[in-house]
């Protein structure tokens, strides 16, 4: 991979990260800051639906800044772009479809049959 493309996904890389991370910590001070208790029992419900909501959208959040942080490192390293699996290069076109893959296609729909077949993921 070339040196503007590594530049390009590293700057891309930092930007989706900081934005990840300016919007988990909103999350977190806005869960913290809300009333945990309403008189009503229908406001409580809707209430408890919101946070769990917003719960299940920071834990997706928090698995994704690992993705980055772990492809960062990988440009640093010198190994981002190749496939974790079979060690070709990853087409630059799938890298800008998800920056963070691991995988080639042709590995990532292996991994994907193979979880389907044995229904672990």
């Amino acid at each position: 991979m070339e040196q503007k493309d590594l530049d390009y996904f590293k700057n891309l890389l930092t930007q989706w990260l900081d934005e990840l991370l300016g919007r988990a910590g909103n999350t977190v001070v806005g869960l913290i800051n809300s009333e945990d208790h309403l008189s009503d029992p229908i406001d409580q419900a809707v209430f408890d639906s919101e946070r769990s909501y917003t719960l299940r959208i920071h834990d997706r959040e928090s698995v994704l800044i690992k993705k980055i942080r772990a492809s960062l490192e990988d440009i640093e390293d010198g190994v981002y772009g190749i496939c974790d699996d079979c060690g070709k290069g990853i087409s630059i076109e799938r890298l800008k479809a998800r920056p963070v893959a691991g995988r080639c296609i042709k590995c990532k729909t292996k991994q994907e049959k193979q979880e389907r077949l044995t229904g672990v993921g």
